[in-house]
């Protein structure tokens, strides 16, 4: 099991240094958003400068609009082909909006029968579709394929793969593990997203929110799930030192690996982080 970093965690540092503070906490690589630093530049020069930086393990298309990329459905068709010239195996993206009115978009989306041959290249790159958020006062999710079942049925018949959101799920229900499960039998589950919720707010650090994460994770550790969970973060879950943030993510990376990790010296040495309190001497 890969465990990586998000490059959105730290958004609001130079590309460059969050994945310099990526592999120097330890991660086994990043996922690499594709946003404005992308726009008007050689977007392959780019990622190649990175990957002597750290591994990347997916890209996550565009989610918002992007000067050269097109609308979702050429930017995904663009991630790809990207991923596919720098040997990134892996790109996720979002579902349209009904909300937002994406109906072009969601109509593009049935009529690709193959994602994995039509997008992805004939499998050369994995092509995932991410679970989205229950939002507002009214827990409405302004995305389509909101529900578990049929958000299985349309990955299923359309030969797609998933990125399992945690905050994304616990925001509808907070306990997100039957969900999981479900989607995990589905033989689906390429990719997963890691961080806690709660109070209305997304990607929190695990414990600022009310997910019952250690739980998911060690249900995770039972099952034989082989491929990558990513952390992503809001920023503003970090200190700005940059020593600090440094610290930080060796201390969730070190939680993450003993709770997934089979019992043994992960666990060791995540015990080992801690201090011992000393007892006190028999009076």
């Amino acid at each position: 099991m890969q465990i990586t970093l998000s490059t959105g965690s730290l958004f609001t540092l130079p590309l460059p240094r969050t994945l310099e503070l990526a592999a120097a906490a330890g991660f086994d690589g990043v996922e690499l958003i594709i946003n404005q630093d992308f726009q008007k530049i050689n977007p392959v020069r780019l990622i190649r400068s990175l990957q002597q930086i750290a591994v990347i393990h997916s890209i996550h298309a565009p989610f918002m609009p992007l000067d050269g990329w097109g609308g979702p459905a050429d930017s995904l068709r663009r991630s790809v082909a990207l991923a596919a010239e720098c040997g990134i195996p892996l790109v996720n993206f979002h579902p349209p909006s009904w909300m937002s009115f994406e109906i072009g978009y969601w109509r593009w989306l049935y009529s690709v029968i193959d994602f994995q041959k039509d997008v992805g290249l004939d499998g050369l790159v994995t092509v995932t579709l991410e679970n989205m958020p229950w939002v507002g006062r009214m827990k409405i999710n302004p995305h389509i394929l909101s529900s578990t079942q049929r958000m299985i049925e349309f990955i299923r018949d359309h030969n797609l793969f998933m990125t399992f959101d945690c905050t994304h799920m616990g925001s509808g229900k907070a306990n997100f593990i039957n969900d999981f499960y479900q989607f995990y039998e589905s033989g689906r589950i390429r990719n997963i997203h890691f961080s806690d919720y709660g109070q209305g707010r997304e990607h929190l650090l695990p414990g600022h929110g009310m997910l019952p994460l250690t739980r998911f994770l060690n249900h995770l550790r039972n099952t034989d799930y082989q491929s990558t969970v990513t952390l992503e973060l809001d920023p503003s879950e970090f200190p700005k030192a940059e020593h600090i943030i440094l610290e930080s993510l060796k201390e969730i990376l070190m939680y993450l690996r003993a709770e997934t990790g089979k019992q043994d010296d992960a666990v060791l040495n995540y015990d080992r982080g801690f201090q011992a309190v000393p007892l006190p001497e028999a009076g």
